[in-house]
């Protein structure tokens, strides 16, 4: 009893506050992690760390031995398990609010241009079934994946965006990725997605699609060349069959909303 009295005594409000944040943590990294392979990973980590603390309790020494050096060997076996996982959280907070620089000049206009060209192109390619993929670029670089491309660096229009789905043509199968109000490359390799909830009747775009939302924050637009249907992947979540008003709110949400608010460390948001 006295030692529980002399943990309250020394307990500060500095302990809660540590507490507290080691909790947000904890709570978003099981967000991170929900839905994908790293969930059942998860588990099985958790299983060993059990048996290996029972191993210890009953004195099982053979067994003891054997989950410590699974549990050694797992260390240096987990920074290539989770990769996918641990590049999501490391990405997610370097453009975290309180350390984000925002390097790119586009202004809401240009975005508005952009979202309305998209809309447009999404429309016309929807009523005639004709897939297309493209993905709009935000705080995270598409580089890697631009480079798998052909570079078009072309302001970006409603005629480009179909003549670039037109089936039979040499870019139509791939991705269009959209920086600001600019076409940067065509005919772009994404990776698909591992996540197996998702409907099986979803196509190679789809997938991938979620892929590049997985890997990154950037949003992208699908039209399913089956069914005409119009989607949106972001964070690796797929909203399917939206309408062209819900698609122009979604978009405008997701990325004017997404450059506007973002925090600068160096100068303070502007009062609208």
């Amino acid at each position: 009893m006295n030692t529980w009295i002399d943990v309250l005594k020394k307990f500060s409000i500095w302990n809660a506050i540590d507490i507290l944040i080691v909790a947000f943590v904890l709570y978003r990294f099981l967000l991170l992690i929900r839905g994908t392979r790293a969930v059942q990973l998860l588990k099985g980590v958790i299983v060993i760390l059990i048996a290996t603390a029972l191993s210890n309790v009953l004195h099982l020494t053979a067994l003891n031995w054997l989950l410590n050096k699974i549990i050694t060997i797992g260390l240096i076996a987990i920074p290539v398990v989770f990769q996918p996982e641990l590049r999501r959280a490391l990405e997610q907070l370097g453009r975290g609010g309180f350390f984000s620089i925002s390097f790119t000049s586009a202004g809401n206009e240009d975005l508005e241009y952009l979202i309305a060209e998209v809309v447009k192109a999404t429309q016309v390619l929807s009523r005639n079934r004709i897939g297309a993929l493209m993905v709009v670029e935000r705080g995270t670089g598409l580089t890697e994946y631009i480079e798998t491309g052909t570079l078009i660096d072309g302001m970006v229009s409603t005629e480009l965006l179909i003549n670039t789905f037109i089936p039979n043509t040499p870019l139509h199968d791939g991705a269009v990725i959209l920086r600001r109000n600019h076409i940067v490359a065509a005919g772009c390799f994404l990776p698909l997605t591992e996540n197996r909830d998702l409907d099986k009747k979803l196509g190679t775009r789809h997938r991938a699609a979620v892929g590049v939302t997985e890997q990154s924050d950037a949003v992208a637009v699908v039209v399913s060349e089956e069914t005409g249907q119009v989607s949106v992947a972001v964070d690796g979540v797929l909203s399917v069959n939206l309408s062209e008003s819900a698609l122009l709110e979604l978009l405008q949400s997701l990325v004017i909303t997404k450059r506007t608010n973002a925090l600068n460390i160096f100068t303070r948001k502007a009062e609208s």
